[in-house]
C-alpha cells in the first residue's frame, strides 16, 4: 500500500490453500513467497532504491553481488497467469455430491460421487463396488468434470 501510494507498481502473489484451523477446514490466502514482493521500476531514476528501501514495511532488495536482482516482466506475468489458471480450475471442480465419470485408471468407466479434494492432484470420490459405497482417492487427471 505504501509503495503504491508512491506510484510504484507492485505484485504480491498469493494463493488460496486449504488449512485446518481450530479443527475446521478453511480456505485461506497465503503469500506464495512470504515477505517478498515484486516491484516494477520502468524508470529507475524516477524513484531511487533508497526511497523504496525507506518505505514502511520494506526491508531490502534481493541482492546478488551487492546489486538488486532484476526479475523479468515475463516471469511475473507467468506467475499471474498460473495463479489465475489454478483459481479457474478450482472454480470448475465439482461440488460435493455431484456425480462424475472416471475416464481412466483402475476405476475407468465407473460413475462416482465427488466428495472433496485430496491435495492438489487427487480427489476423494464415492464409488459403488459390490453394492456398497466405497471411498477412493483418484488422480484428478483420471476424472472427467472439467470442460
Amino acid at each position: 500500500m505504501h509503495l503504491e501510494n508512491q506510484g510504484v507498481e507492485c505484485y504480491y502473489p498469493e494463493i488460496e490453500i486449504e488449512k485446518i484451523l481450530r479443527g475446521k477446514r478453511q480456505q485461506v490466502m497465503e503469500p506464495l513467497f512470504p515477505s517478498y514482493i515484486f516491484i516494477a521500476l520502468e524508470d529507475e531514476e524516477h524513484l531511487s532504491f533508497t526511497t523504496i528501501r525507506s518505505t514502511r514495511g520494506v526491508m531490502d532488495f534481493v541482492r546478488f553481488g551487492g546489486k538488486p536482482h532484476k526479475v523479468s516482466r515475463s516471469l511475473i506475468q507467468h506467475l499471474q497467469r498460473r495463479i489465475y489458471q489454478e483459481e479457474l480450475l478450482e472454480e470448475q471442480a465439482p461440488k460435493k455430491g455431484e456425480t462424475i465419470q472416471i475416464k481412466s485408471g483402475q476405476f475407468s468407466g465407473l460413475k462416482a460421487i465427488y466428495q472433496e479434494p485430496d491435495g492438489e492432484k487427487r480427489s476423494i470420490l464415492l464409488i459403488t463396488l459390490i453394492n456398497q459405497e466405497v471411498e477412493v482417492r483418484v488422480e484428478n487427471s483420471d476424472v472427467e468434470w472439467r470442460n
